[in-house]
């Protein structure tokens, strides 16, 4: 029966790909074309025929629908799915000495792979019987996930079957949305990330929503994609993504509902994005190894609220969640303050943590601070590896065209103590996020010996 399923039917032993879906339900627009969910059957069927005997595959489909069926039809013949942060060569060549019984499944062509691949082929007839929902045994893994390499190198977090639907169920429970049956959801996040596999994939799959196959990249195309949707609509993006998209001039479509991850956003950015989409804004604390974790609607309040089931408690070490759709016990790497058991404030990454002289911030604050002067596009504060005994100096880059770096200058006097200003601060034409629209921090201290190399060249 259409509707989100209690946590309690969570408790057996195998747990259905999809539910909540009626007969007649669409399961996802492509091109702008609705898919049934017997088209959506028979396509896994399918494709799980096709794939060979393998434990791991990388899914590398860029078409969401794509991806979702290979991720299922790879569920059906017990193969985990190997979701890295990035897809470059050499991951890929890690993970490939890592899991040499890997092989990859992608939508492309024209991209090669050192991998031995699957295209993704042509499914489906409407002449082919319809297989009945298939269910999976909630203990089995489903997913390999790694972490974003923000602060380091990417780290593997296994993921069952009945972890990611317990976590679904969580955020279709916290967000209500019994109210919005058959919602489009549109996310501009992959589905290959933590985020976009939750609140774009399972919460859709498990909530009897339609997702969105495409993942259009340039703020025209993702408004234009969102307004030949019907309502009711979601969309699910970045803080970079949303900056982007409400500097368009023109009448933004009207939401029912914003979902934004990956990094805290301004108060301010939330209730333009408010107001110019007309819905409410949700924002979802959490990382790769727990999920999901806390929810707020940052119009509203400051603080984060844990998601149903899950429990946060603190010791010399710092904070540490558990319960709900956590499997095991997962410490937080973020300076949190508790408010009660399942209320918290959010004060950056434990590694972001910055002293000079005495004097403490984040870098979460500072990159916030940054973002807030007029006309500045995108910014961020880096922490250098520094030797032992050197002085910690800060260094910025700033995406500002028509600024320049003294103005900036000043304005961060206006706004920072005069300890964490940064130096040096680069301009440059854009910063090297990646497809969440984070920042690995081997990529900026790239970008920083290219800027260094670039100011030591000049005579």
């Amino acid at each position: 029966m259409p509707g989100s399923p209690g946590r309690h039917a969570l408790n057996m032993i195998n747990i259905p790909l999809i539910r909540a879906y009626s007969d007649d339900a669409v399961l996802a627009y492509r091109d702008r074309r609705p898919i049934s969910v017997d088209r959506f059957l028979r396509d896994v069927a399918q494709l799980a025929a096709l794939l060979p005997d393998r434990r791991y595959i990388l899914n590398l489909c860029a078409d969401r629908y794509h991806f979702v069926v290979g991720f299922f039809a790879a569920l059906l013949k017990w193969q985990i799915s190997l979701l890295p942060p990035n897809h470059t060569p050499d991951l890929i060549g890690q993970l490939r000495r890592c899991y040499p019984d890997v092989y990859c499944l992608s939508d492309d062509a024209n991209q090669h792979r050192p991998l031995e691949t699957v295209l993704y082929p042509a499914l489906s007839g409407p002449d082919l019987a319809v297989p009945s929902v298939p269910h999976i045994p909630a203990e089995q893994i489903a997913a390999i996930v790694f972490t974003s390499g923000s602060t380091g190198q990417p780290v593997p977090s296994p993921k069952s079957w009945g972890g990611l639907v317990r976590s679904a169920v969580a955020e279709l429970d916290r967000l209500g949305m019994q109210a919005y049956p058959g919602m489009a959801v549109l996310g501009t996040v992959p589905p290959q990330h933590m985020y976009g596999l939750e609140s774009s994939v399972l919460m859709a799959m498990q909530g009897g929503l339609a997702l969105h196959a495409g993942r259009p990249f340039f703020p025209a195309d993702i408004l234009a994609e969102l307004a030949a949707l019907p309502r009711p609509r979601c969309l699910v993006t970045t803080p970079i993504h949303l900056r982007a998209l409400l500097a368009e001039t023109p009448p933004l479509p009207q939401l029912d509902l914003l979902l934004c991850a990956t990094a805290p956003l301004a108060p301010q950015l939330a209730a333009a994005a408010e107001t110019r989409f007309a819905a409410p804004l949700y924002e979802i604390y959490g990382c790769t190894e727990a999920g999901q974790v806390a929810t707020r609607r940052t119009v509203e309040t400051v603080e984060w609220r844990g998601l149903p089931g899950l429990r946060l408690r603190q010791d010399e070490h710092g904070t540490w969640v558990s319960g709900g759709h956590v499997e095991s016990e997962v410490f937080l790497h973020d300076v949190i303050e508790l408010r009660g058991r399942t209320r918290f404030l959010l004060h950056g990454r434990t590694a972001e943590l910055v002293n000079i002289a005495g004097k403490r911030t984040s870098l979460a604050s500072l990159n916030y601070h940054l973002n807030s002067i007029t006309d500045v596009r995108d910014g961020v504060f880096f922490m250098p590896e520094q030797e032992d005994g050197a002085v910690t100096r800060l260094t910025a880059f700033v995406v500002a065209p028509g600024l320049t770096s003294e103005k900036v200058m000043n304005a961060l006097r206006q706004r920072i103590d005069a300890a964490f200003l940064p130096r040096p601060l680069y301009l440059v034409e854009s910063l090297p996020r990646n497809d969440t629209g984070k920042l690995p921090r081997q990529a900026l201290s790239q970008l920083l010996t290219e800027r260094a190399g670039i100011i030591r060249a000049i005579p």
